[in-house]
């Protein structure tokens, strides 16, 4: 039985429930129960840009995390001590991680680009005691802070050598038994404002997040997916590690630059059936020349993080043959609400929400809004997927929260809006919205139709403030190469987005850039362009 087809969504979605257990510790209770049951199933495949490439069972994996766990207790490594892993995508990455949980450690995954100052606030956060980096970064960890136990993925003076440090340890290793509530991870994420949080997930999250591959990436054993994510970004941890190997599939990881055409070659060479890239580099892929000939094994492509241009997903599906399927979800979350494989698709809808979540529209008091207003998304608690809190910030932790009429919501900071069946619509951060002559506009909606334009590589909505209106919509806009700015460019750009969507929505401000600010995981930044757009308006005001 399909259990997507259009006709079945409820019937999947009501039946299920969450079947917790009492402890939960994903290295003891994933990886090496299908190390026990399938010892010589490939659970990791991993290549590099020079071509060097190696395999890992089941079995390997369950072998290196415990003689992993093994060296963490032995340098004095207790349960709920944290730990840095500033990897890149190394086999090491996965050891490391789960090896921490094994031992009851709390993993912080980091990406690479992170400075020593950015280092330094999360090490004084969540006084990390331990450190697992490459020879190259060491020098982002110098002496004075909480770190005193530092492994190193190759040699360095001072810092004890992974690879060989692991080989002299045991091979086995009685994991810590983890109750459900206990830290098992912590994720640093940006905020609208202040320092970054460190979201704290539970090891009931690490249980839970399998949904995600049950029912948007639909995997099995017989599946090899490939999730392009950094290391550092909570959706590594979904798409990588967490929900892959908890329905028995192969992990396919590959540590080089990105290359739209290596990333097909990638596909078609290793038998990819499942593939998660996002946006922007779906947006590179389908201008390149290829068919669904040239992907035999794929048969199904996702993404998150970002919402995919609708243009876009039609390329793909034109070219590859298999469906491109988003999902929505947040570090304090992670999925929650997608889109199915066999379902309606509607245009421009993050889809209907996973089983076991549920979730609301509310007003600005908190209060459940009627079906097609629009308003803040929030998930209802209790959700096993959800955050505990923000890392010793319980007064951050409790803005993030609202009651009403005894039932507990999680306020997502996302605006937007359910139909009548269920469907939700994006409509960008509460603090992104454009409020213009009294219409509301949110930015992704100008985006996308702007994206339709043959000239726009990529582009960048926010409100300008005009005494008039209080704010007009001004884009920021990268044209494609061999492209000219000109005024005349300008007037037929405004015109394409008044027939594309709404005609109150268009940008009646032009402005193209040569780059647009993003994020390390490619979001924009639409909050740096609008504090830099009044910051500008200010300085022009008369004095």
């Amino acid at each position: 039985m399909d259990r997507n087809t259009p006709d079945q969504y409820h019937d999947v979605y009501n039946a299920f429930s969450w079947d917790l257990p009492a402890t939960f510790n994903y290295g003891r209770d994933v990886i090496d129960e299908w190390a026990r049951k399938t010892p010589d199933h490939k659970a990791l495949i991993w290549c590099d840009e020079s071509g060097a490439t190696e395999t890992f069972t089941f079995a390997d994996i369950s072998r290196l995390t415990s003689q992993f766990a093994n060296l963490l207790i032995a340098q004095g490594v207790k349960k709920g001590d944290r730990v840095i892993v500033m990897l890149p995508r190394l086999p090491q990455w996965q050891i490391a991680m789960v090896g921490c949980i094994k031992a009851g450690a709390v993993p912080i995954p980091c990406i690479e680009m992170l400075t020593e100052k950015d280092i330094g606030y999360r090490l004084d956060n969540s006084q990390a005691i331990a450190v697992v980096t490459t020879a190259p970064n060491i020098g982002k960890y110098p002496e004075g802070t909480s770190i005193r136990i530092r492994i190193s993925v190759g040699s360095a003076p001072g810092w004890i050598d992974m690879s060989d440090a692991i080989r002299k340890m045991p091979s086995t290793f009685e994991c810590d038994d983890t109750a459900l509530d206990d830290p098992a991870i912590i994720y640093y994420t940006s905020g609208s404002t202040g320092m970054p949080k460190g979201v704290t997930h539970a090891a009931r999250a690490l249980f839970a997040w399998r949904v995600c591959g049950l029912f948007w990436h639909e995997l099995t054993q017989q599946d090899l997916m490939w999730c392009t994510a950094d290391t550092g970004w909570s959706k590594a941890g979904t798409s990588i590690l967490w929900s892959p190997w908890s329905c028995g599939s192969t992990v396919f990881f590959y540590h080089g630059r990105f290359d739209a055409a290596q990333r097909l070659e990638l596909i078609r060479r290793f038998g990819v059936t499942v593939f998660c890239g996002a946006a922007t580099e779906f947006r590179h892929i389908i201008n390149l020349d290829f068919s669904r000939q040239d992907l035999p094994s794929l048969r199904m492509a996702v993404s998150a993080g970002e919402s995919v241009n609708p243009e876009v997903l039609k390329r793909w599906q034109e070219k590859s043959g298999v469906p491109l399927i988003e999902a929505y979800g947040q570090t304090e979350t992670l999925m929650t609400v997608s889109n199915y494989v066999g379902s309606v698709v509607k245009p421009g809808s993050m889809g209907r929400p996973l089983p076991g979540s549920s979730v609301a529209i509310l007003d600005e008091t908190g209060k459940p809004l009627p079906r097609g207003q629009r308003g803040q998304l929030a998930v209802i608690m209790p959700n096993p997927q959800a955050m505990i809190g923000y890392w010793n910030d319980p007064v951050r932790t409790a803005t993030t929260r609202v009651h009403h009429n005894g039932v507990e919501y999680f306020l997502t900071g996302d605006m937007a809006s359910m139909d009548d069946e269920g469907y939700v619509f994006y409509a960008g951060r509460s603090d992104d919205i454009i409020s213009s002559a009294g219409y509301r506009i949110g930015p992704m909606e100008v985006e996308n139709a702007l994206l339709e334009h043959p000239a726009v590589l990529e582009s960048a909505v926010v409100g300008s403030p005009d005494p008039e209106r209080g704010e007009v919509v001004k884009a920021f806009v990268l044209l494609r190469p061999g492209v000219n700015p000109s005024d005349d460019l300008v007037r037929e750009i405004q015109e394409h987005v008044k027939r594309t969507t709404a005609p109150y929505k268009y940008p009646r401000l032009v402005e193209f850039v040569h780059e647009l600010p993003k994020t390390v995981t490619g979001k924009l930044l639409r909050r740096q362009l609008r504090d830099e757009e009044y910051q500008r308006r200010a300085n022009m005001a008369p004095s």
